[in-house]
């Protein structure tokens, strides 16, 4: 119990495709490679794992389970290297040519399911980068990594001590800060994003925190027929980051 404690530092990610895509992609950032007794692609994992000098080792799937953290896993998993994470200044450089980038902010999302799937659009549709905080926010874990399909490690993700700070600094870069609410009478399909944007997202329930909302340019609610519930955090991200990519279509 107490090897399972301390490896519990150490990121895993979980399933067939997430683990294939990273042999495939970067498999330097794989340490070790856990698979089930008769796991049906045992022959391909092994003369992936021989071919790049990759640890595999064979244990029950309640093991699995445990490293998983009950997540579906197929019978494999893989113990990798943390996912990158870069600084404001990398991400500003990395933008200062493209025209009319996008920046995803999440406000203390404590949801990896949301997280993932997140990336996994702003991935899709050329958005510039993630930002979000060290404190009160879902870290990058298996869940993350299988919700986003693969995509983690293909949009840069930007982790900061404060938010807030963050904000602030894109104002300076020339950003407009958007944040999505619900409550503000002026939707996403009625504004130009013809200039270098940064939607705000905020936390599953609670919304954007007001000294964050404070900070934004302006609020926009995603247009939603009157009697029905309000959308979760990703999918609201989906069609503001959709909308923001249909006007840059030219």
């Amino acid at each position: 119990m107490k090897k399972l404690t301390e490896e519990k530092n150490k990121t895993y990610i979980y399933g067939k495709h997430p683990v294939m895509d990273m042999i495939s992609t970067e498999p330097k950032r794989i340490s070790k490679i856990f698979i089930k007794k008769n796991f049906a692609d045992e022959a391909t994992i092994q003369k992936f794992a021989t071919k790049n000098k990759i640890p595999l080792q064979t244990m029950e799937e309640r093991k699995l389970d445990e490293y998983a953290e009950g997540g579906v896993h197929q019978g494999i998993v893989a113990q990798v290297a943390p996912a990158r994470m870069i600084e404001m200044k990398d991400f500003f450089a990395l933008v200062k040519d493209k025209e009319n980038p996008c920046a995803i902010i999440l406000d203390e999302l404590e949801d990896p399911h949301n997280v993932g799937a997140i990336i996994r659009t702003a991935a899709a549709l050329g958005a510039s980068g993630i930002i979000m905080g060290k404190h009160r926010q879902a870290q990058i874990n298996g869940t993350v990594y299988k919700t986003s399909a693969g995509t983690v490690d293909k949009i840069p993700l930007i982790r900061v001590a404060n938010l807030n700070d963050a904000i602030r600094k894109l104002k300076e870069n020339k950003f407009w800060v958007v944040g999505l609410d619900g409550n503000s009478p002026k939707t996403i399909w009625q504004e130009k994003f013809d200039s270098p944007t940064a939607f705000v997202i905020g936390a599953e329930g609670k919304g954007i925190r007001s000294e964050t909302a404070k900070l934004c340019d302006f609020l926009l609610a995603i247009p939603m027929t009157p009697g029905v519930e309000s959308l979760n955090a990703s999918v609201s991200t989906a069609l503001a980051i959709g909308e923001w990519k249909r006007q840059q279509i030219k």
